[in-house]
């Protein structure tokens, strides 16, 4: 458990007008989010049968919560960690067209995520997807989507500004864009972490690219589950990866702060071979990854949006929990107390 206590720390609104600031925060984007992307809202499962391979594995090392169901005695069920390839298969079902695609209001559980100010084993995301063309996989197509969905947040930061002022958080006007290897070089004795603070702090907002390949010296900057984003098709600048992270500088908290990771996602060359290069060739077997390697499924874009840390981030707080309900340590939730910053 890491815990930061900003010195002399005020959350400005109080319970109350925080619950009723991350009410029209929550409604405000999504709609706006969902004009400007051309995606409808769509319900999500909460969980998902293990067999299918629909749920996520994220950074491949993760424990899904898994139960069983009276009605299904040889089946496992997995609560979802993330929805990254049901969405793709959504895409599908529903028979969204090229450039259309839909986003979803996602509930996860983490058990695994180590709990500070900005994680907890509660998620909610917007989580989206949209059709693209095999033309589209590109860089150029991946740093617009980008520049849209900043786009949209920083409009948030405007309407919260009207209406809270006092507690508003003013973000960068422009992301900056640099590759994972790119900033590896940049900051060569840094950690990754260290590396995205830096340059988080130099350009106030940075998209990071290529995540989940190898660098240089022999590390990923980050770990990505080799079915769904597209981390080792090489992009024009020579460099694997058609995926990233939107991150921000916050003061608050004096550190980087990721608000969306995303990508353009596997075609089956890029699936079979992350498959390969992770040694998780067995997946192919599975329900999704057949239903890809036959092209049942359009190719995709997509990426998630977490709910709690913009609204955290919009509404100049220092710990995610004075936003979501969730579980926290005795420990966490006596300190924060004594320093102002009640958990709710």
């Amino acid at each position: 458990m890491q815990l930061v206590i900003p010195k002399d720390y005020d959350p400005i609104l109080d319970v109350r007008q925080t619950q009723e600031a991350i009410k029209y925060i929550r409604d405000t984007f999504q709609k706006e989010f969902g004009r400007e992307m051309h995606l409808s809202r769509i319900s999500a499962p909460l969980f998902v049968p293990k067999s299918t391979g629909l749920n996520d594995n994220l950074n491949g090392i993760e424990r899904p919560v898994s139960f069983d169901i009276a009605e299904m005695p040889n089946e496992t069920i997995e609560v979802v960690q993330s929805l990254a390839k049901w969405k793709r298969f959504a895409l599908k079902k529903y028979n969204f067209e090229v450039h259309d695609g839909l986003y979803t209001n996602m509930n996860a559980i983490r058990r695994d995520e180590e709990l500070d100010n900005l994680h907890s084993v509660y998620v909610d995301q917007w989580d989206w997807e949209k059709v693209i063309t095999k033309e589209e996989r590109t860089e150029e197509m991946l740093e617009e989507t980008v520049r849209t969905i900043f786009k949209v947040i920083k409009h948030m930061e405007h309407e919260i500004w009207y209406k809270y002022p006092h507690a508003v958080c003013h973000l960068a006007n422009d992301v900056f864009f640099i590759d994972s290897q790119e900033l590896e070089d940049m900051y060569p004795d840094l950690s990754p972490k260290e590396r995205e603070d830096a340059v988080c702090k130099e350009y106030g907002a940075v998209f990071v690219e290529g995540i989940g390949c190898k660098l240089s010296d022999g590390k990923k900057h980050d770990g990505r589950a080799p079915d769904y984003d597209d981390w080792s098709t090489e992009t024009s600048n020579g460099r694997p990866g058609l995926n990233g992270d939107i991150l921000i500088w916050y003061p608050v908290l004096e550190r980087s702060i990721e608000l969306s990771s995303m990508g353009i996602r596997v075609d089956k060359e890029a699936l079979l071979r992350q498959l390969k290069i992770e040694g998780e060739e067995k997946r192919e077997e599975l329900y999704f990854h057949q239903q890809l390697l036959h092209d049942k499924l359009p190719l995709s874009i997509g990426g998630g949006i977490g709910q709690s840390r913009l609204c955290m981030v919009l509404l100049h707080k220092a710990h995610i929990g004075e936003i979501q309900a969730s579980i926290w340590p005795e420990e966490m939730r006596k300190e924060c107390r004594e320093c102002g910053m009640p958990l709710i």
